[in-house]
């Protein structure tokens, strides 16, 4: 039986199913505790594994092009952010405080390194500068995120503490892993790339157990009470909406500085997407506790609508480049089948 094509894929079914769970069956004290420490375990592990995954090769492969990657830098650690707050006094009120500090950390994420990876493929655009480009705003991110979060949210979201405080907590959580995971690279790194459902199974679980966690901290904290239908409506229009802009600015500037139709598919696509699996990690060394559920939440949707939109893009841009090919062979074809006449 074909799958409907407006249903979600089945992560996005699986984090629906954790926020259900968490808000029917929140954890409590010591149990709350535990998963704590089973979280922070399994981030580790993951940043680990992503860190023997990714190739030094591809990386240098794409490396020389840097007007490409640093339209892409500015994209993500400098538009997105400036939108963020020039819109605040327009988008603000169709959300609760907590959730538009939400809306400003998904601002200050950097750019997810598979999904932009395989939409440019898709879209016949340069992949390895896309995997070059998404994985230097992933290891970025580590450093530019928390120190973006201390400038533009200046409310009691963010745990108080300093953003050189947060980067460290964040280096020795994510960065130590990832790199203990590039140096054994050459021990493990072929046993990963034939078992990349390990990778998957890390990867979706360690967000779920996040979100699990953060989602029964914030209903305890009555999360549900502080936040009414309407907000979670007007939360999709401003989601909708900074990705809109993100897609068409990134689209606009990649043209008029002159890149080729594969450059522009890299930018556009990396430019504009922001990493749900850096995010909901980082969420949760940035921010109290009881904060990461609501500001977890608008990143949890933006990367949905990302998802569905850059889906259907990938695909329209791929075809267009397929279809002109397809009619080309039909002409060069054509007057062969004449001579044989």
């Amino acid at each position: 039986m074909a799958r409907p094509k407006l249903l979600p894929d089945n992560f996005t079914l699986c984090l629906v199913g954790t926020v259900i769970l968490a808000s029917l069956l929140p954890v409590h004290g010591q149990t709350a505790v535990a998963f704590n420490w089973l979280t922070n375990i399994a981030v580790g592990l993951l940043f680990f594994l992503h860190g023997a995954k990714l190739s030094r090769e591809a990386i240098i492969a794409g490396a020389t092009h840097w007007r490409l990657h640093l339209v892409v830098l500015l994209s993500t650690f400098a538009l997105f952010p400036l939108l963020g707050l020039a819109l605040k006094p327009l988008l603000s009120p169709l959300v609760t405080p907590a959730l538009y500090a939400g809306i400003l950390f998904l601002c200050t994420l950097p750019s997810t390194v598979q999904s932009s990876i395989a939409f440019t493929s898709i879209a016949k655009g340069n992949v390895p500068a896309a995997v070059c480009s998404a994985s230097a705003s992933s290891l970025l991110g580590i450093f530019i995120t928390p120190a973006l979060v201390s400038v533009v949210i200046t409310n009691q979201a963010a745990g108080g503490t300093s953003a050189w405080h947060t980067v460290w907590s964040i280096v020795l959580q994510l960065l130590v892993p990832f790199v203990a995971g590039q140096l054994l690279r050459p021990v493990i790194g072929r046993w990963i790339e034939r078992n990349r459902g390990v990778l998957k199974f890390v990867d979706q679980g360690s967000i779920l157990l996040v979100v699990y966690a953060a989602f029964s901290e914030a209903v305890n904290e009555g999360l549900w009470h502080n936040i009414p239908l309407t907000a979670l409506a007007g939360l999709f229009v401003v989601c909708g909406v900074l990705l809109a802009i993100a897609l068409a600015l990134t689209m606009f500037v990649s043209k008029r500085l002159g890149f080729s139709r594969a450059d522009q598919i890299t930018i556009i696509f990396c430019g504009s997407k922001k990493s749900l699996a850096a995010g909901v990690p980082m969420a949760k060394v940035i921010f109290a506790s009881h904060a990461v559920g609501a500001v977890v939440l608008p990143l949890m949707l933006f990367h949905q609508i990302q998802l569905m939109v850059c889906a259907a893009l990938a695909q329209r841009w791929g075809a267009r480049d397929i279809n002109p090919e397809k009619r080309a062979a039909g002409k060069e074809a054509a007057p062969a089948a004449v001579a044989r006449r």
